[in-house]
């Protein structure tokens, strides 16, 4: 049994470092729903600078942040908004967007490499000659990288071929970039250059850049000001918040570096995983730091592979009735991505060792 356990859950899994827990114990601080506190201003100065915005706000979670952007954008209900039929925000935020903003999801089906196709997003789009039935057009999201196709990154072109749409039509245009900095990474485009067609994007601290809290959302200083006054709306202005921002700076400065290495190492597990026959993984699919594979022998279940792997120290979840998903993060080393593969080994023995002597005890009882 190990003594350190693996955990490939997610990247939001991570815990501070070291020099995270210093910075937040030295953190100057103040008041910052009084706009007074300097750690938080100074963070988010600079996120607004490395995004390439006017301005930015620091927001307790990734779910407050989107729908804080949806209904900054949207401010007027019966608003519409164009996204992905997998995105993050219309499967996974409570729709939130819905309940509490009055604001209309018209899905768009997510291809394979997470994108939508532009034509359709085209026809999404409500005709004014419709008003009198249909709800407002406002807002086109994307996700960049889109974490139900792996990890996909959205090329830049792809992003400014969705913003030119956007803008033809009086539309705006919102990223979901909880996991932009890896598709900067990967893609080799600086962030600001990625997300320039965007009005606003969202930026999840506690996934790859390792923070124990917190997005930022990063937009004009008009757009973030209407955030201001949402986020209080919602519950998320928070006091002496500098300390949880000093720790966001630490994670920007030490951890966006190591993003690279994060994906290295999902390819190598992803290549392990390839090597045992049970499995079926598609190398060309891991572009991040996510890795997922699907059963290829029903013998093996996601949840009992998940079960047989924490058996031994190893953290996993299934993501569907034939899959699993790792996520790699910057506190998973080489030796626990070899560790992974010798154990998911040993427990694909394990369960068809089990299943060929029950096979056994079933024939023996019914003979």
């Amino acid at each position: 049994m190990a003594t350190k356990v693996v955990d490939l859950r997610s990247d939001t899994v991570t815990k501070p470092s070291e020099a995270m827990r210093a910075a937040m114990a030295a953190a100057d601080v103040d008041d910052d729903v009084l706009g007074a506190d300097p750690t938080a201003c100074r963070f988010e100065a600079e996120m607004a600078r490395i995004m390439g915005k006017e301005a930015a706000l620091f927001v307790p979670s990734g779910t407050m942040a989107n729908l804080i952007s949806v209904l900054a954008h949207c401010d007027a209900r019966g608003s519409e908004v164009i996204l992905g039929d997998d995105s993050h925000i219309h499967v996974y935020e409570h729709g939130g967007i819905s309940t509490l903003g009055g604001v209309h999801p018209r899905t768009v089906p997510n291809n394979p490499d997470g994108t939508m196709d532009v034509d359709r997003i085209v026809a999404a789009i409500r005709s004014t000659d419709g008003a009198l039935y249909y709800p407002t057009t406002r807002l086109i999201c994307l996700e960049n990288t889109h974490g139900n196709s792996g990890g996909k990154c959205l090329t830049v072109e792809y992003t400014d071929k969705v913003g030119e749409v956007a803008k033809a039509h009086g539309l705006k245009l919102h990223i979901d970039g909880a996991r932009i900095f890896n598709a900067s990474v990967a893609l080799g485009v600086p962030v600001d250059r990625l997300v320039r067609a965007a009005d606003s994007v969202s930026v999840c601290l506690s996934k790859g850049i390792g923070a124990p809290v917190g997005s930022v959302i990063v937009g004009s200083k008009a757009f973030i000001q209407k955030a201001k006054i949402l986020r209080k709306t919602l519950g998320g202005g928070m006091r002496q918040v500098g300390v949880l921002c000093a720790a966001a700076e630490v994670g920007v400065r030490d951890t966006l570096g190591k993003l690279a290495d994060d994906h290295r190492k999902a390819k190598v597990l992803a290549d392990g995983l390839k090597k045992i026959k049970h499995f079926t993984v598609d190398l060309t699919s891991v572009e991040t730091n996510m890795v997922f594979f699907d059963m290829a022998d029903p013998r093996i279940t996601p949840a009992k592979l998940c079960q047989a792997l924490k058996q031994r120290s190893v953290l996993a979840m299934p993501t569907s009735s034939k899959s699993v998903r790792f996520v790699v993060h910057y506190q998973i080393s080489d030796g626990d991505i070899q560790y992974t593969l010798k154990c998911i080994e040993e427990a694909v023995e394990e369960m068809l060792a089990c299943d060929a002597k029950s096979e056994r005890c079933s024939t023996n009882g019914t003979s």
